[in-house]
């Protein structure tokens, strides 16, 4: 009783600061000069972290496994991995990445906290087939990956939008410079110098958005494709040990494959510098979709050898 309180006490403070988290964000797009919402919002995650640590120490104590068991704990450690990636941001000074790892953390804490899990909330006895060491490894593996690969996906989304409103501005200014000479004034022209002058800078700017972006996008989406691989490779050890073969073309496992093949793509287009930017970028959100087929979408069916992380 004692654990299940205070797991319902971590869980919900975790939420409500991340919520505040968002809201100091918010804030911190009109005022940046009374207060630091960013250095704020900083420690509202770090406390965030702290407290789904501290839930799944507990969980851990009380049923005496990792909680990695089924889909309301790989979703807590899911957005466990999130704020871990968004420490690690935050020390890097990578405020891009912070903020998509942040708004993912409030997205996957709001799902674990609604009531579409409360049947699963409660810790049970571990399935003969998760009575295994390879519980943390293989699982823990995945989830980190998802996590990853989730956060650099959402890095190449936001390249691709700048990308795509860049060359719709251009078009734009196409247009505009095509009816130049018809201009019969002369302020009109001058107006007309100073707004490219002044685009000219944005878009040196936005150059350096998307390089960054691009960057952090691929190292992030290596890192997830490493661990996607170890996950893989110890779960085929794993269903060899509990189902006697290393492959079985179960849901998740085929999807896992698609999802490691689609990444791997991202990653040769990244061995050609003319694929850099919104053609790899293109790959890699398709990559996020397939991910949460992956992850969500095979437990909607509650079907094959790994039914128990199914709603």
């Amino acid at each position: 009783m004692i654990f299940s309180t205070l797991e319902h006490i971590l869980i919900h403070m975790s939420f409500s600061i991340v919520s505040i988290v968002i809201t100091i964000r918010l804030i911190n797009l009109v005022v940046t000069t009374i207060l630091k919402p960013y250095d704020l919002s900083e420690k509202g995650i770090i406390t965030t972290f702290l407290c789904l640590t501290g839930f799944l120490v507990t969980r851990w104590i009380y049923s005496g496994h990792f909680p990695l068991s089924d889909l309301y704990e790989s979703v807590i450690f899911l957005s466990w991995s999130f704020s871990f990636i968004h420490i690690v941001a935050y020390f890097k000074k990578n405020k891009n990445l912070s903020r998509l790892t942040a708004s993912s953390t409030i997205f996957i804490q709001g799902f674990a906290t609604s009531g579409l899990l409360t049947e699963i909330k409660k810790s049970g006895i571990l399935v003969p087939a998760l009575q295994s060491e390879w519980l943390i490894m293989h699982v823990s593996m995945m989830i980190l990956s998802y996590a990853a690969l989730l956060c650099g996906s959402l890095l190449s989304t936001a390249l691709l939008a700048i990308t795509w409103r860049k060359k719709c501005n251009e078009l734009l200014r196409l247009i505009e410079s095509l009816s130049f000479d018809k201009i019969q004034s002369r302020n009109q022209q001058i107006q007309m110098v100073a707004k490219t002058s002044f685009s000219s800078v944005k878009n040196y700017y936005k150059i350096q958005l998307v390089q960054q972006l691009d960057y952090w996008s691929d190292r992030v989406i290596s890192l997830g494709f490493i661990f996607l691989t170890m996950g893989i490779l110890s779960g085929a050890v794993w269903a060899n040990e509990a189902w006697g073969s290393y492959w079985n073309w179960d849901p998740k496992e085929t999807w896992a494959f698609i999802t490691w093949i689609i990444f791997a793509i991202y990653l040769h287009t990244r061995t050609n510098k003319n694929l850099w930017g919104a053609n790899s970028a293109i790959v890699a959100v398709i990559g996020f979709m397939i991910i949460w087929i992956c992850y969500f979408g095979v437990n909607l069916l509650g079907i094959g050898l790994h039914s128990y992380g199914s709603f």
